[in-house]
C-alpha cells in the first residue's frame, strides 16, 4: 500500500509512497514551513505499492520482447529450410 500525506495548514502533500516516507517526509514539512505546529492532515490511501505500475510495464516490455525474438527466430527458420507459401 501507499500513502499520501497532506498539510493542514497549507497545499503541501507528499507523493505517493510506502512505508514511513511519506509520514517523515510531512514531519520535515512542518518543521521547515510550520515551526511549532504538530503536523496534523489527512492521509491518503491506496491499495497499489508506490510506482506499481512500473511493474506492469516491464512484464509488457518483457512480452513484447519475448514475441519478438520468437518471430524473428521463426522467420530465420522458414528461411533456412527454404518453405514458401
Amino acid at each position: 500500500m501507499a500513502n499520501r500525506y497532506w498539510c493542514s495548514e497549507c497545499t503541501f502533500r507528499t507523493p505517493w509512497l510506502a512505508g514511513p516516507e511519506g509520514r517523515r517526509r510531512q514531519i520535515e514539512h512542518y518543521a521547515r514551513k510550520h515551526p511549532g505546529t504538530q503536523p496534523g492532515g489527512q492521509v491518503e490511501t491506496r491499495r497499489r505499492c508506490a510506482g506499481g505500475d512500473r511493474g506492469r510495464r516491464h512484464l509488457c516490455a518483457v512480452v513484447v520482447l519475448a514475441l519478438l525474438v520468437t518471430a524473428v527466430a521463426l522467420a530465420l527458420v522458414i528461411m533456412a529450410t527454404g518453405h514458401r507459401r
